[in-house]
């Protein structure tokens, strides 16, 4: 009977120390990532997406966008409204829900 005990209360003991050990190892895994060098790979894409937004942000939109790509962009949108009934494709419609009447019904 108390071999039994001795087992159980081993086992026990195992599975809270390994679910402890897991927790520690996945958090100072978290912490060693951050704390090392990003590999060469990631720091170049990371790099190129930061020079990306700078030059979006000052040409105001696409960046290296030729006049070819200005008049393809306004013949599609032309196209747009011709088929939608025009208005402004630049911002999401307004959409209205209005309630319906309902008629009380005689008993």
């Amino acid at each position: 009977m108390s071999v039994h005990r001795l087992f159980h209360l081993s086992s026990l003991l195992r599975s809270a120390v390994s679910l402890t050990l897991r927790r520690n190892i996945g958090i100072s895994a978290v912490v060693f990532n951050r704390a090392k060098e990003l590999d060469p790979v990631q720091k170049l894409f990371l790099d190129k997406i930061r020079d990306y937004a700078t030059k979006s942000k000052a040409a105001g939109g696409m960046v290296d966008a030729g006049p070819a790509f200005q008049k393809d962009m306004s013949d599609e949108v032309s196209k747009l409204q011709r088929l939608y009934g025009g208005g402004d494709m630049e911002t999401f419609p307004a959409i209205k829900f209005t309630e319906p009447k309902l008629e009380e019904v005689p008993k």
